[in-house]
């Protein structure tokens, strides 16, 4: 009996091992060797997980495709991760090599860009059943994972640390960024704003509630639910958390724990919620939900932050070749409760997720076809700079019910309904004025975060002109009259034929010129203001002086000042604070040209101005921080030459950010100040172009003077500085033709310590060696991989750039096009270099 139950237990045990053994192979052969090719037009165009069900590689988006993962569903596929989202779509050429620095993808036009930065080198990849893409060091050790950096969307098994963000894509079919952003806060808050904005109380419009008390050292801590209007003045809490009626809310001994690191966890079970380690605090989902029951349904469950703003969470049964898609929950119910769901001057109705954007009375969307972007007022407020008496438009007041919107007021007055109306009439600051309880409240432009709400007791009225039908002709601009009636009464007496012929010419001409110039007023001036407070925050003086530490630590000199480095601990940034030192007229130009250009501009390779300050003669610009300095100290400092690919990558990162300036941009700009200085690095090694001191603004297709008030690095400007001609987008292509010089030799355009004096001259000394076919001469070719096709590529490039007649260099457009590889390049004669 005993030796019965030994075989049958060796048996059951050789069984079991076989099992494994099978399952173990057939897992191996999904693993991902080095050298893997991916591409849109091969057999292979994506890597499945063992079961089927997620799949990394390309995929269609727009015109191109991205790279990403997606769950394999049917009708459609979902997407839940994208690498690289903000970079334009690529085409059906584009090849991805697993190489052990990671995912290198190439371009038909030789670019080549590695999609993760690794923390050792790769031997191999594997797309795990949860979603998960990791690229493996070893068994045990993984150097990346897609869990790790999420885009908008966290699987069954992900966890979102603290700092760690989602953001919302564009659309369902266009997953680059979009506009509302999920943050899990360091001090275990988990928040939803609206991109380019902080995370504040007055921006965001969902959080959980939940901030870990950092007093208490027992480790038992406070927890304090703030709830999702929870933002108040109870200075005895520290989340200042209070409901509608005022009441502090706080639970104590309850919720999470101090000391530890909170995170957002979405089990596989369904549940979304927020743990310390110790507890958690659900916030989608709840503990019923299983990931495959008796009947063999297998269930995948996401959490994403929609294009709308609003965190839901789907579950996805499988069950053979059928798919079913649930809607599980979502933190709001109403696309409305979204600040920043509809644009400024425009206002949120509709129940659930259907909501839509319409224009407050007197107002116009920006674009028809998107109108979650706000809307446009069709006239101007000067009436209260203007000292003189001169053309005054007439107004109307309308008014609209059970209306709401979230700015602050600049007049508040308890008084009567009309005199609420005729208040804001009479107002030259006043755009709307809102009416409840008793009091009138009075707005300047533009209004923020509007909600139509039923049985809202509430009046808005807005300032309109008088008579206006928004979609036909121009207004009337009437003059006053009174001067004019005298004139009348006196010339009738004298000369009636004379009085009529002067009054008609008078009345054609004068009528003309308002036309036109409040045209141009209201096309110009308001749609400029309103896209410059798009995204810009207003800082205060003594904000940016506490986050500098009193401009303790100086990053550089750029123009009309120096940078300081700062942190603004609400928003966990560092910032660059530009102080302008100078006041006088120049220096208000410079300071108005920076925030109507970069305030209107957004690129990825342009440093973003994040806000402002005015305070008297006190005028500073904030900047994102860039944290790897300039292309100056990349190419000139460095111990050892920057890898070639590196340069060639930083080349074109460049030339694309100036194309942006020249064409791409909605109002086109010369920087006029371009040099390595200029150029920044951010964290990822990403070039971007700043310092806008010396921009100014041309209209398309045509030239600008600008050769008042304006001098030219030296070094770098274009001849025509020192001839006092037209300056034109030309002088910035000479200035990045000198740049692209010495980003291929990784030395200055002037150099007194060389060999021979034909080489003190960058530019002589390339064009020179490419006469000889000396090309390698200028680089380390074995040393640094240089492809020479490129690097003639590159020389000829800028050659062309420094051409001295400017209608020699090409425009940008042809400049990347030569770069890539698609345009071809003819021999350049050699440049007649003017430097001062």
């Amino acid at each position: 009996m005993g030796s019965t139950s030994i075989s049958v237990l060796f048996l059951l045990s050789i069984m079991f091992l076989l099992a494994v053994d099978v399952k173990a192979q057939q897992n191996q052969s999904f693993v991902i060797p080095l050298g893997s090719l991916l591409s849109p037009i091969s057999n292979r165009t994506s890597w499945f997980s063992p079961s089927g069900l997620f799949a990394f590689g390309f995929y269609p988006q727009g015109k191109g495709y991205a790279v990403g993962i997606w769950l394999v569903n049917q009708p459609e596929n979902i997407i839940v991760w994208t690498a690289n989202r903000n970079n334009p779509p690529v085409s059906l050429t584009a090849i991805l090599n697993l190489t052990s620095d990671g995912p290198l993808l190439r371009t038909e036009e030789g670019e080549e860009n590695l999609m993760t930065r690794l923390s050792g080198p790769a031997v191999s990849a594997f797309m795990y059943d949860n979603g998960n893409f990791v690229l493996n060091y070893n068994s045990t050790h993984n150097v990346w994972q897609s869990f790790t950096y999420p885009t908008d969307t966290i699987l069954g098994g992900q966890t979102l640390f603290n700092g760690k963000y989602l953001v919302s894509s564009v659309s369902r079919s266009d997953h680059s960024s979009g506009r509302f952003v999920l943050w899990m806060q360091t001090n275990g808050n988990l928040v939803s704003y609206r991109l380019n904005n902080t995370a504040d109380s007055e921006n965001a419009y969902w959080s959980s509630g939940i901030i870990i008390s950092s007093a208490s050292t027992s480790g038992s801590g406070i927890a304090h639910r703030c709830g999702t209007n929870a933002y108040s003045r109870c200075s005895s809490v520290p989340c200042r958390a209070y409901s509608r009626s005022g009441e502090c809310l706080v639970t104590r001994g309850r919720g999470l724990t101090a000391g530890y690191s909170t995170k957002l966890s979405l089990n596989y079970s369904g549940l979304l919620s927020l743990t310390d380690g110790s507890s958690s605090i659900a916030i989608l989902g709840n503990n019923s939900y299983s990931a495959k029951n008796e009947t063999g349904i297998t269930i995948i469950y996401r959490a994403i932050l929609d294009s709308d703003g609003i965190l839901k969470l789907y579950s996805h049964h499988f069950l053979g070749n059928s798919t079913k898609v649930s809607l599980e929950g979502s933190n709001l119910r109403d696309q409305c409760q979204v600040k920043g769901f509809c644009g400024f001057n425009s206002y949120c109705i509709g129940p659930g997720f259907k909501a839509e954007c319409r224009c407050y009375p007197g107002f116009h969307f920006l674009y028809t076809g998107n109108k979650s972007l706000g809307c446009y007022n069709n006239f101007i407020e000067d009436g209260c700079s203007s000292s003189t008496r001169g053309p005054m438009i007439p107004y109307d007041i309308e008014a609209s019910p059970n209306l709401f919107w979230a700015d602050y007021p600049y007049s508040m007055v308890r008084t009567k309904q009309e005199n609420c109306k005729k208040s804001c009439l009479e107002d030259c600051n006043c755009g709307a004025a809102l009416y409840m309880n008793d009091t009138c409240n009075k707005y300047k432009l533009p209004l923020r975060y509007g909600r139509r709400i039923q049985n809202l007791s509430t009046i808005a009225f807005f300032k309109v002109i008088q008579g206006k039908n928004p979609n036909h002709h121009p207004p009337i601009i009437l003059m006053d009259s009174k001067k004019k009636i005298i004139l009348i009464l006196s010339l009738t007496l004298g000369s009636i034929s004379f009085l009529c012929s002067a009054i008609a010419i008078s009345c054609f001409f004068i009528y003309r010129h308002q036309v036109r110039r409040y045209r141009k007023l209201s096309s110009e001036n308001v749609n400029v203001e309103f896209a410059e407070n798009l995204s810009l925050r207003s800082f205060s003086y003594n904000e940016l002086e506490k986050a500098t530490d009193g401009f303790k630590e100086v990053l550089g000199k750029g123009s009309f000042g120096l940078v300081y480095k700062g942190y603004v601990s609400e928003a966990n940034k560092t910032i660059a604070v530009k102080r302008l030192e100078k006041v006088v007229e120049e220096g208000e130009r410079e300071f108005r040209a920076e925030m109507t250009a970069i305030g209107r501009t957004h690129h990825k390779n342009l440093v973003q101005l994040l806000g402002f300050c005015i305070e008297g003669s006190r005028k500073l610009l904030v900047y994102e921080y860039m944290s790897n300095g300039s292309l100056a100290d990349f190419l000139f400092k460095a111990k050892k030459r920057p890898l070639w690919k590196e340069r060639v990558r930083i080349a074109l990162e460049v030339a694309r950010g100036v194309f942006y300036l020249h064409q791409e941009c909605e109002v086109h700009i010369i920087h006029c100040n371009l040099k390595p200085q200029n150029i920044l690095m951010d964290d990822t090694w990403t070039a971007k172009i700043s310092d806008f001191g010396l921009a100014r603004l041309s209209v398309p297709s045509q030239t600008r003077n600008f050769t008042m008030g304006i001098e030219g690095t030296s070094g770098y400007s274009a001849p025509e500085w020192q001839k006092n001609a037209l300056i034109s987008v030309k002088a910035d292509i000479y200035s990045f033709g000198l740049m692209l010089l010495e980003i291929v030799c990784c030395r200055s355009n002037i150099e007194v310590n060389v060999l021979t004096a034909d080489e003190i001259l960058l530019s002589n000394w390339v064009y020179n060696c490419l006469a000889a076919g000396e090309l390698d001469k200028l680089v380390d070719v074995e040393d640094e991989n240089v492809d020479m096709k490129t690097l003639e590529r590159m020389v000829k490039v800028g050659l062309w750039c420094i051409q001295e007649n400017p209608a020699l260099r090409p425009p940008m457009k042809n400049v990347i096009l030569m770069l890539e590889g698609t345009m071809d390049i003819s021999v350049p004669p050699s440049p007649v270099i003017s430097h001062s």
